[in-house]
């Protein structure tokens, strides 16, 4: 079960997964004029269009789904091109949401946050955290709940190069959107300190956990997901040791009417001596992978990576769990 089909696998960051954007800007202003179900009768045209065009993310969607119908039948009972087409759709959705969050349009009332004490918990403690969040559902959410919270302050790690144009229109919507958001090609020692003086103040650093790095020779340790090993990066676990901080994990997912927000607390904080370090980090992955794999089961079509996720990256060598 590959996406591959003898071509090389290309890094998350090269494919241009927004590049139907200028569909999406007329979409928008459709649904801000007509509402909900006119928007979705529109965005099927775009999506073919994407789906015809994008070889490799419809490949890869199709190995993702297959993946899923094979390891929980009851997850996802159909695959084949009809649920690539609703994947896409429900990435489409997600698109116009965190339009519609930043524009101030999404009901918000309808938003369900579990394991709210926990984040309470955290941010009444003082000691700041790190979040580790997924590309599952929306993660404009928490950003915009961090608005309604003063004491949640985030700032976001982003490699935003490969969704430039998105984010370009998000920060027309509302410039506050590009605020606690952090360019980070690869972690420098400014950087960490930068990252540790705001954690000291209590704040949160939140990075995702289902992208390898964008490097030449990405950090990664494998760990079964959905039935098959998979690379996860392991620069989270590191820096959450130099921060020597709690770790938390967000997910998200879409409802009829709205969305739930989920907030999880994950370790306490952790130190990685190094004779132990490979299988400490293969531990905290392999966790990692499992919540992920959880949560992906319950909205199956809601994981938006259209690449080959278990393809394996060229591999830095160096101290890194296998």
């Amino acid at each position: 079960m590959s996406a591959n089909n003898g071509t090389p696998a290309r890094h998350w960051a090269q494919i241009n997964e927004v590049s139907f954007i200028a569909g999406m800007r007329l979409l928008f202003r459709v649904y801000r004029w007509l509402g909900r179900w006119p928007f979705r009768l529109l965005l099927y045209p775009v999506l073919l269009w994407y789906m015809a065009r994008n070889r490799r993310a419809r490949q890869a969607s199709l190995d993702y789904l297959a993946r899923v119908h094979h390891y929980r039948p009851q997850a996802l009972p159909r695959t084949g091109l009809l649920a690539v087409l609703r994947h896409f759709a429900a990435f489409g959705e997600s698109l116009l949401d965190k339009m519609l969050l930043w524009g101030g349009l999404f009901p918000m009332h309808h938003v369900m946050v579990q394991g709210e004490q926990i984040m309470n918990d955290a941010i009444a403690s003082g000691r700041g955290g790190l979040m580790i969040c997924t590309h599952l559902g929306n993660l404009e959410l928490c950003r915009v709940l961090s608005r309604q919270h003063h004491g949640l302050k985030l700032t976001v790690l982003v490699h935003t190069k490969h969704a430039r144009a998105f984010n370009q229109m998000l920060a027309q919507l509302a410039p506050e959107s590009q605020f606690n958001l952090l360019q980070v090609t690869e972690m420098t020692p400014a950087t960490a300190i930068l990252l540790s003086e705001r954690v000291a103040r209590g704040e949160f650093v939140v990075i995702a956990g289902d992208r390898v790095p964008v490097s030449a020779k990405p950090r990664v340790a494998t760990a079964d997901f959905l039935g098959a090993a998979a690379p996860f990066p392991v620069g989270p676990y590191v820096l959450a040791s130099l921060l020597q901080c709690p770790i938390y994990l967000i997910f998200s997912q879409r409802t009829q009417d709205g969305a739930i927000l989920t907030f999880e607390h994950f370790r306490a904080p952790i130190s990685l001596p190094r004779k132990q370090r490979d299988a400490l980090l293969a531990a905290l992955i392999a966790d990692y992978a499992a919540r992920l794999e959880y949560h992906c089961l319950q909205a199956p079509l809601q994981w938006f990576n259209f690449y080959d996720f278990w393809a394996s990256p060229t591999l830095d060598s160096h101290h890194v769990a296998h």
